[in-house]
């Protein structure tokens, strides 16, 4: 008996997954044009930049037509990593006057960090995100400095009555924010990447980053708050607010 070959894709299969990723570029695409109009033209002028200078080289070396062939990849090649640039930038623009904005930055972090939103906030929507690696617990704000100060100040408590006095804080604390003084969100996860153990206190071992993740977890957030940025209207959850 002949095998049937009009059997159709099962759900999950790679024709729906083709499709779904088509569909997402389009839509990063439409949301990175809103934040930034003069993306086509950015995108056309890097990848014939990038075909005129193969096509170039290729008169140079007696072979224009191989070389304008070859440069047609490394143009599109071109434009994508451009354009995924520019959609990182759009996404950060977009969320960026939003509470919350800075622990959606960090929740990218590679594997190896670990980040809890929200440990502390009040009520005009000033928080503070632990973020714990190799270096140690880093203290991460978003909102007014001089009110973050003191939100800053009992995490810190917080955390040398749960360690004691080797508490593995990173010495510098960050505001992230676009004023001056500032970490901006698109320069937020390579600073946070880049810091340092505090003086005299050596990088974690891999295993004591997760024995002091499980010992957090185990105490648990102090004051839960949704993932990712709250609208610009939005209410802070209930609990114990300042």
């Amino acid at each position: 008996m002949a095998r049937d070959t009009t059997t159709k894709t099962p759900a999950g299969g790679d024709a729906p997954k083709k499709k779904g990723r088509l569909k997402q570029i389009r839509e990063v695409y439409g949301m990175t044009r809103k934040e930034d109009p003069k993306l086509p033209l950015v995108l056309a002028a890097w990848a014939v930049a990038a075909l005129v200078v193969f096509v170039a080289l290729g008169f140079l070396l007696g072979s224009p037509l191989f070389y304008g062939i070859f440069g047609i990849p490394v143009a599109v090649l071109a434009a994508m990593i451009v354009f995924g640039r520019r959609a990182q930038r759009a996404a950060y623009s977009s969320i960026r006057d939003q509470a919350g904005a800075a622990a959606s930055v960090l929740d990218t972090l590679r594997r190896g960090w670990d980040v809890t939103p929200g440990v502390r906030f009040n009520r005009q929507q000033d928080m503070i995100h632990r973020v714990l690696g190799r270096p140690g617990i880093i203290l991460v704000g978003e909102g007014n400095p001089n009110r973050l100060k003191a939100l800053f100040t009992e995490e810190r408590r917080h955390l040398t009555r749960l360690f004691g006095p080797d508490v593995p804080l990173v010495a510098e604390d960050i505001v992230a924010g676009e004023d001056e003084g500032m970490v901006p969100l698109g320069k937020l996860n390579k600073t946070v990447m880049r810091l340092k153990p505090a003086t005299g206190k050596a990088y974690l071992r891999p295993a004591q980053v997760q024995e002091y993740q499980n010992r957090l977890k185990a105490v648990g957030p102090n004051m839960p708050i949704p993932k990712g940025p709250m609208p610009r209207n939005g209410k802070m959850p209930r609990g114990q607010v300042r």
